[in-house]
């Protein structure tokens, strides 16, 4: 069976029955059999779940009543809650957590016919740009499987990359799901915040985390989005008034006429200089598309990399807290309920874990609170007012994904700084609240190049315009070697 294929053809070819949703799983399960022993993508997978769902699909498919994702499969990133199935966000200290209830995002899927896939690595609690803190080893990038393949949604972006599944869901708190889109070479989306609710989702810093798509195209993730998107009324920050427009059509709208923005702080010195070469190259073909090239400036993008260091970890010290040896996951025995606690966190968290923890207690306590979390918010609202000055300027803004290439597993993990600059091109998004969408735009020394697009808030549809009319003429289609071994 053809994995490489669209997943809208997939989907098409299920509605038609000209293929099966259970023989469509098996091939897929095939393929993660051969492949996920070399990528460590997934962390669990039920063979038995999956192609009991598989059948279901079959049975309502054959009766006519196909659901718009009716039979496709979808991995999710292992920080989503799936009912019965183990949800540990990579962390030790989870372990043996089963969720007594899906999260939003997932029951969504559900009620589109969609097949659950399994449950992909990822950076513990998210906290990472690696994908190399995970309790289960590291993922491997399937261009390079000695190369890191972005974090903290790494399972996900590889598993798609792969062939080993048609789409995935992610998180995107800093860059989760845009720099390990851009390693790996898929279309990774984040949305507005509030577009997707967050019930469900394990909590690292709530003002930030959001949930997202990947897929190998444009259109296969506009089509995942609108699936996941929606109004939640048991999550406060859901948004009741912004209903997903008809993202599909928004595709073939092409960008004549559009105003792009091209950010002079997006484009250091230190950034290399054949991502640079790429991007420019990119934006002359949307000038030939009709687009208007407009250099703009984003002044307070230096503050986004430290700001962001203080809110997300500060979040992250009271979202973690909960984790105590009590109440579920791991616990180390003891008879004195302090040491409980103090046994059961220094043996559950990892490393990174605990630095971040440890800063955002800092950043909070008494004392400090003015001078570090109250001025990274007063920062953070520089950051918003930059956003929404530009965007009376022009319609998008187009920047590089990631300052590299993918980078070699072990490379940073010594070097916190280093490893927290790689997302130093996508933590403003996530500080402003506002949709970003990284697409592959060249292969340079076998690894993929990326360039990010940002819209407004609630204008996932320019994303949506702009890429997929740079994406049809690129003709650009990566397909990684692991998938020829």
């Amino acid at each position: 069976m053809e994995l490489n294929l669209s997943a809208r053809e997939l989907a098409r070819r299920l509605q038609a029955q000209e293929i099966s949703a259970e023989a469509l799983a098996q091939a897929f399960l095939a393929r993660v059999k051969r492949l996920n022993p070399k990528l460590n993508a997934f962390v669990f997978l039920d063979e038995d779940k999956v192609l009991e769902q598989a059948r279901a699909s079959d049975a309502r498919i054959a009766k006519g009543e196909a659901r718009p994702l009716e039979g496709m499969p979808v991995a999710i990133k292992d920080i989503f809650c799936v009912q019965g199935e183990p949800t540990t966000a990579c962390s030790r200290i989870l372990q043996g957590f089963r969720p007594p209830y899906d999260a939003f995002v997932v029951q969504k899927l559900r009620e589109a016919g969609a097949v659950l896939f399994g449950k992909t690595n990822m950076d513990e609690f998210a906290m990472g740009s690696s994908n190399e803190t995970s309790a289960f080893g590291p993922c491997r990038n399937p261009w390079d499987p000695a190369r890191t393949p972005g974090g903290s949604s790494g399972g996900s972006a590889a598993a798609v990359a792969a062939g080993m599944a048609p789409w995935a869901l992610g998180t995107d708190t800093g860059g989760s799901i845009r720099q390990p889109a851009a390693f790996c070479g898929v279309v990774g989306v984040k949305p507005t915040y509030g577009r997707c609710s967050r019930r469900g989702i394990i909590a690292f810093a709530s003002s930030l985390d959001q949930a997202g798509v990947f897929a190998r195209d444009v259109r296969d993730a506009a089509m995942l989005l609108a699936a996941i998107s929606g109004h939640d009324p048991l999550d406060a920050t859901s948004a009741a008034d912004a209903p997903a427009p008809d993202w599909q059509q928004a595709c073939e709208e092409g960008m004549r006429g559009l105003r792009i923005g091209r950010p002079k702080e997006y484009f250091p010195e230190t950034l290399d200089a054949r991502i640079r070469k790429a991007v420019d190259e990119a934006l002359e073909h949307c000038a030939r598309l009709g687009a208007e090239i407009v250099e703009i400036s984003l002044p307070h993008t230096e503050y986004a990399v430290p700001a962001y260091y203080v809110i997300a970890p500060s979040e992250a010290s009271a979202n973690l807290a909960r984790y105590d040896g009590v109440r579920f996951g791991l616990r180390v025995a003891s008879s004195e309920l302090e040491e409980l606690y103090m046994r059961t966190r220094a043996e559950g968290f990892g490393e990174e874990v605990k630095r971040r923890i440890l800063i955002g207690t800092f950043a909070l306590s008494a004392g400090y609170y003015d001078a570090f979390y109250k001025k990274a918010q007063q920062a953070r609202t520089l950051i918003r007012r930059d956003f929404a000055e530009a965007f009376q300027e022009v319609d998008v803004i187009a920047t590089p994904a990631s300052p590299t290439l993918a980078f070699r597993l072990g490379e940073r993990t010594h070097d916190p700084l280093a490893m927290y600059l790689s997302d130093v091109f996508t933590i403003a998004v996530n500080l402003a609240g506002l949709p970003a969408l990284s697409m592959p735009i060249a292969l340079i020394d076998g690894l993929p190049a990326a360039m990010q697009w940002i819209a407004p808030a609630w204008r996932e549809d320019r994303l949506f315009q702009v890429a997929a009319a740079l994406e049809d003429d690129l003709g650009l289609r990566l397909v990684p070697p692991v998938e020829e071994a």
